[in-house]
């Protein structure tokens, strides 16, 4: 099992940033990539951007050169942990949608549960 946990969103005026993080945590030495999707009112949620294991990273053309994605590994005695970020700049109205992090384990993606980001004009 994984579970993830969403953290960041909320209001900006465009132009602005905002800087979403998941953590992932349970089994997590089984999920091959990590990321996010997004889905606007009334529309199909659709990938943002994504990154591997080995720190490929795959983005919508829409957000090239806007937003950046990362990776941290923690791994503790006690407890592990993977947290992918998503850096979002220069936000755009059309960016406005509820944001979904997701973890691939055994071609499967386990999703949070959302964050909503809303860009002011």
């Amino acid at each position: 099992q994984v579970q993830l946990a969403e953290s960041g969103g909320g209001l900006v005026q465009a132009g602005g940033s905002l800087r979403l993080s998941c953590a992932a945590s349970g089994s997590i030495l089984s999920v091959s990539a990590m990321g996010w999707h997004r889905q606007a009112p009334g529309k199909q949620r659709d990938l943002v951007a994504s990154i591997t294991r080995g720190g490929d990273t795959t983005y919508v053309d829409s957000v090239k050169g806007r937003f950046t994605i990362s990776r941290d590994n923690t791994n503790s005695r006690d407890n592990a942990k993977n947290t992918v970020n998503l850096q979002m700049n220069n936000l755009k109205p059309e960016d406005t949608a509820v944001y979904y992090c997701w973890a691939r384990r055994y071609g499967v993606n386990v999703w949070g549960k959302g964050t909503l980001v809303t860009v002011s004009s």
